[in-house]
């Protein structure tokens, strides 16, 4: 177990006619560049969206953390998080194999911990951000197609989990719980030294520990574009099947004959312009 007291998430089935997706705020203000500048063996990263990403072929996984920690073994744990956030149920998944984790676990907020990468962040005892990092807290945001009986699934799954996510918040900052859920209400975004000052963090990382790598947000660039694209669609209740074969038809349509990724990042841009002009 964690050495703090740190409550276990629960979590209930998933309606078929729901899927989480990644929050496009968070997709826009996510600079995928940022990583730690030294790592070692015991170092989990965190550096990616949430569940398996269909865009990339990455993503963190709870499959993925739950290997690391048993290749670290029985010694203390560092958690290294640059991450807009994704999916809710592989997040508490991680959360819950972190919790687990029987020697200490330090969470680093490299650049971002956004959404499910914040409820991830919260299984530390001791979490450590940057100056100019950010913590971004919300209620779980589902796309759902259905009839109203769907509708009225999803609402009632959201509820309490939303009251639990309200209550982990709560509980390491020691704020009540109705405090908690205003600031997932209002979709609160805390830099370093707020989220010390709420008790959502401990204490500042010292800038030397923080780099770039210039070419991985080159990488990115292009799979960003259409992951804000693919949310921004979700947020208009397209189903995600009909998304991901509008944007790989419109990606394969303005390819041409020298593609690069600032023209796919260019590309997907306009084509989210054109969409949501009406």
């Amino acid at each position: 177990m964690s050495l703090r007291d740190l409550p276990e998430l629960q979590t209930g089935q998933l309606p078929k006619v729901c899927a989480f997706e990644a929050d496009p705020d968070a997709l826009d203000r996510w600079n995928a560049a940022v990583q730690a500048k030294d790592t070692d063996n015991s170092t989990i990263s965190v550096l990616d969206v949430i569940g398996e990403d269909y865009w990339s072929g990455g993503g963190v996984t709870a499959k993925r953390v739950s290997a690391a920690l048993r290749a670290i073994g029985d010694k203390d744990v560092t958690v290294e998080i640059n991450s807009p956030g994704g999916d809710i149920f592989e997040g508490v998944a991680i959360y819950n194999a972190l919790r687990m984790h029987p020697h200490k676990v330090t969470v680093r907020v490299l650049g971002l911990a956004a959404s499910a990468a914040s409820v991830i962040a919260m299984a530390g005892d001791e979490i450590q951000i940057g100056k100019a990092g950010f913590l971004m807290v919300h209620n779980a945001w589902t796309v759902t197609v259905g009839n109203r009986h769907d509708l009225l699934a999803a609402s009632e799954m959201l509820t309490p989990f939303d009251a639990a996510l309200a209550g982990l918040y709560a509980d390491r900052s020691g704020v009540e719980n109705s405090k908690a859920s205003e600031w997932m209400d209002n979709e609160t975004w805390f830099n370093g030294e707020q989220a010390i000052e709420t008790g959502l963090a401990d204490s500042l990382l010292p800038a030397d520990a923080i780099t770039e790598d210039n070419t991985k947000a080159e990488a990115a660039q292009g799979v960003n574009a259409t992951r804000r694209v693919d949310a921004l669609l979700a947020r208009t209740g397209m189903p995600r099947s009909e998304r991901r074969a509008l944007l790989a038809d419109a990606k394969g349509g303005m390819s041409g004959a020298a593609p690069s990724v600032t023209h796919d990042a260019d590309a997907i841009a306009a084509l989210a312009k054109g969409l949501f002009k009406i």
